[in-house]
């Protein structure tokens, strides 16, 4: 293409962009006059609201009020008239006023049973499931070498103490010193101690209860030789049921020893079992950062059993936000912020986003239940600017309470 063609292409082309601009662009009117360009090309350029517009402008009296009503219609939205939103009601929700966790149910005392000696088992007197109490027999070891070994020491135990009643008879005659009657003293007194000895030996040939409990599963038979590290049974004390679970690190400041609870086994779906914070362990695991706690549930009906899961809830006076729509949020390098609409003005609110829900957002920022926020035509607005809303809610919706976990 010659060179003086690409110039008739290229003036056609700005002559066209000149002539779009000059018909949609408001305020193209007032521009071109201020170039110096004439009248009539400006009235011919320039869409006839805005020839009307300038017009009122230069002039008063009718043609002001009926520019005024043209303009009014033509700058709601527009450039210098009020900005168009939409505005939703900011509502007071509630965050961290209960929890649900998941924890393991113990018994409240709970011991593998083990014997004090090794030897032989020549009997065991209960089985899987049988109720005992403290101190009551539940195995024995082959005892006859302590038998022995105690009727020996109490024969002892006899002459020592018939030989100090001789001594302290013949005393009165003179026949024995004094010396001679605190020998057999301290002889008598060494045969009740291995007495003592003999007949602590032969007790523990006995494997005992520790306390009142339900004896588990038998690990052993008659004839095992068994040593002091050998496990008989385990006796579970389940009177109560104590319950470990652990939660998120924003609950150590909520939670407090003989706080009520409530938990439902997971064996048992539909059944609510109440208790009580039991303890609270001292630090947050760094791992994790949950707290550990320890709940304390009845158990008189002995329905529950150690090793349960527990699906635990705890309720909490909880932390009120306000909650907006999520479209209202606006980001910018201060952070976030919102619109509030108050009257026909905007009002920018710095706020921090405390939670994300599906429909709604907590923040913490000085905004008032029922309060309005803009959720749309947001890219216009600045601070203290008009604004038209358009689509508010007449009837705010119920402050809705937030989960806390």
């Amino acid at each position: 293409m010659r060179v003086w063609k690409q110039l008739l292409v290229s003036l056609a082309v700005v002559g066209v962009g000149i002539v779009v601009w000059g018909r949609l662009a408001p305020g193209a009117a007032d521009t071109m006059k201020a170039a110096g360009v004439p009248d009539g090309i400006v009235s011919w350029m320039a869409p006839a609201d805005a020839a009307e517009g300038g017009r009122q402008g230069q002039g008063g009296g009718q043609g002001q009020g009926q520019g005024g009503q043209g303009g009014g219609r033509r700058q709601a939205g527009g450039f210098g008239g009020p900005t168009l939103v939409v505005t939703r009601p900011v509502e007071l929700a509630v965050v961290n006023d209960r929890l649900n966790a998941i924890g393991d149910g113990e018994a409240i005392r709970s011991v593998i049973v083990t014997p004090y000696s090794t030897g032989n088992l020549i009997d065991v007197f209960v089985k899987s499931g049988d109720r005992v109490a403290q101190g009551q027999v539940m195995a024995r070891l082959d005892n006859d070498e302590q038998k022995i070994a105690a009727d020996q020491a109490r024969l002892t135990r006899d002459r020592a103490r018939d030989k100090l009643k001789r001594y302290e008879n013949l005393k009165a005659a003179a026949a024995v010193t004094d010396v001679a009657i605190q020998d057999a003293r301290d002889e008598l007194k060494a045969a009740e101690l291995a007495l003592q000895k003999a007949e602590l030996d032969l007790h523990r040939r006995d494997i005992n209860a520790p306390f009142d409990g339900v004896v588990g599963i038998i690990l052993v038979n008659v004839g095992d030789y068994v040593t002091t590290s050998s496990e008989i049974a385990r006796v579970d004390d389940r009177s109560d049921i104590l319950v470990d679970f652990w939660v998120p690190e924003r609950f150590a400041t909520k939670v407090r020893v003989g706080g009520p609870i409530s938990a439902t086994a997971i064996a048992r779906p539909g059944e609510v079992f109440t208790g009580s914070v039991e303890a609270i362990d001292n630090r947050i695991d760094q791992a994790s950062r949950t707290l550990r706690i320890r709940a304390r549930i009845d158990n008189p009906q002995d329905i529950l059993r150690a090793g349960m899961s527990f699906s635990v809830n705890m309720h909490f006076e909880g932390d009120r936000y306000p909650s907006v729509d999520p479209l209202a949020l606006q980001w910018s390098a201060d952070g976030s912020y919102v619109w509030r609409i108050a009257g026909d003005k905007a009002q920018k609110v710095p706020v921090k986003i405390i939670q994300r829900n599906p429909d709604r957002v907590l923040v913490d920022a000085k905004l008032a239940d029922n309060e309005v926020v803009a959720t749309e035509g947001l890219q216009r607005l600045r601070d203290g600017a008009d604004v038209k809303v358009l689509g508010a809610e007449g009837r705010p919706r119920q402050p809705a309470a937030t989960e806390g976990t």
